[in-house]
């Protein structure tokens, strides 16, 4: 059995996910590597059947009709073999020296004839045109060199979350839940990191710049006028998110502030991209997904009324949504996310 599996969701992937790949192939005979080709019509078919050729025990190419983003990682999550289950998108990288040592750390645990159900590590938001490149660490929130419990965690500062990036998870585990995505729906790596952590016992934090997250592409999905037109499937992740975890019958205090946090930080991008475009239509859609919310889960509904970034988001009138939106925007430098 191999020690990892990595999903690589491709979709008219050719000219980036040679680089991608690349930086994964070090990892040798411990991984695997799955390039699915989600219904591509440029030459991301015959890249991921040219490396499944060169490396015949490393590469996997699957080939489907086009589903989307989440369901090249369900594809990913039916065909994999390995212990523990990572996604890298086409257009990203990992780096060398800490995807090695990520490795080791897996295979320390298989070793030691143990296991967690979480790795999380660092990522890097390799921003186009930026000479800073942000980091998402996370030592100022969990513990280091050991295996620890979600009680033994500290609070997550504002814009502090996990994302898929962050996480490598047990791949039993994403069977056991029974994790699967949403078709032809962008932002669902929400989900895949979200609805997981109500099944997670054992964690593990190793501190290492692992993932490189490219941002700044004109195309790109979490680009804000690409997400203001797809605004729908963004609100459908959050209400999916809403939906899929019940947070009042969570039994770790730590976890349940955690969920809140998380959603808390999905929904107030949500309110802020419905402000952004300035329609009386996604303005009505704003009124509607807080009334669900309030509906839903009264505590995450209190905290985006009556919190400080909720309090942003909910002042009247053109005056009060032009406050928020510079507010947001100060929060995106300071925090560094696109």
């Amino acid at each position: 059995m191999k020690l990892l599996s990595v999903v690589i969701p491709c979709y008219n992937s050719e000219e980036y996910m040679r680089y991608c790949i690349e930086s994964l192939l070090p990892g040798g005979e411990n991984v695997e590597l799955l390039i699915v080709n989600d219904g591509s019509v440029d030459k991301t078919a015959e890249i991921a059947d040219e490396y499944a050729k060169r490396y015949p025990t490393i590469v996997k190419a699957i080939h489907q009709e086009n589903g989307g983003h989440g369901e090249a990682v369900n594809a990913g999550i039916r065909n994999a073999t390995g212990l523990y289950f990572k996604v890298v998108d086409s257009d990203d990288w990992v780096d060398t020296r800490a995807y090695l040592k990520i490795l080791n750390t897996l295979n320390d645990f298989v070793t030691e004839e143990t296991s967690v159900d979480m790795l999380i590590s660092n990522f890097v938001y390799e921003k186009e045109g930026a000479k800073y490149k942000k980091v998402m660490k996370y030592e100022n929130v969990l513990p280091q060199g050991k295996i620890f419990t979600w009680d033994e965690i500290k609070d997550f500062r504002k814009g502090q979350y996990i994302l898929m990036h962050s996480v490598i998870y047990r791949t039993q585990l994403l069977r056991n839940c029974r994790l699967e995505l949403p078709k032809h729906t962008f932002y669902v790596d929400n989900l895949f990191v979200y609805v997981p952590l109500q099944y997670v016992r054992r964690i593990f934090y190793l501190n290492v710049d692992f993932y490189r997250y490219l941002i700044g592409r004109e195309d790109q999905s979490v680009q804000e006028k690409v997400m203001i037109k797809r605004i729908d499937q963004q609100i459908n992740v959050n209400k999916l998110m809403i939906e899929k975890v019940q947070i009042e019958n969570i039994k770790s205090p730590k976890l349940r502030q955690y969920l809140h946090h998380h959603l808390e930080i999905v929904t107030i991008v949500s309110a802020i991209l419905l402000i952004r475009s300035g329609t009386a239509e996604n303005l009505e859609k704003k009124r509607a997904l807080l009334k669900y919310i309030k509906d839903k889960d009264i505590r995450l509904y209190h905290n985006l009324r009556f919190g400080i970034m909720g309090q942003l988001i909910n002042l009247p009138g053109r005056a009060g949504r032009s406050i928020s939106v510079g507010a947001y925007k100060i929060s995106q430098k300071i925090v560094g996310f696109n």
